[in-house]
């Protein structure tokens, strides 16, 4: 059973950064097609997909994410990154990471069968 674990979330001022990290276990790395994920749900919305990358680290990123956020993989540690630069107020909301058995970065929260729990970002002034 894969198991994430999100950290990292805080409350910064617009124009800040934070960098979200995703511990991840339960499955092998190199084996297997499958993509991770960033998404975000804020107050009230649906949860929407941020970015994602798979096995071959093909990556994909929401259009208004572009240029702003980074997502990343260290394998030796298990861990799926989100650097986030430039943050605004409307970035605000719970991230998530997942996993889904996907062979290309799957933006669709529906594509994706194991969640951690969230950690809260809050961008105001």
């Amino acid at each position: 059973q894969v198991r994430l674990v999100e950290s990292g979330g805080a409350s910064v001022q617009p124009g800040g950064s934070l960098r979200l990290s995703c511990e991840v276990s339960g499955f092998g790395w190199r084996d297997s097609t499958y993509s991770m994920g960033w998404f975000r749900q804020a107050p009230g919305k649906q949860r929407k997909g941020v970015a994602a990358l798979d096995r071959d680290e093909s990556i994909r990123y929401a259009d208004d994410v572009k240029g702003r956020f980074s997502i990343s993989l260290d394998n030796a540690k298990n861990t799926l990154y989100l650097q986030m630069n430039s943050l605004k107020p409307e970035h605000t909301a719970m991230y998530y990471c997942a996993y889904g058995g996907n062979w290309y970065p799957a933006l669709n929260p529906e594509q994706y069968t194991s969640w951690g729990q969230g950690t809260q970002v809050t961008v105001s002034s």
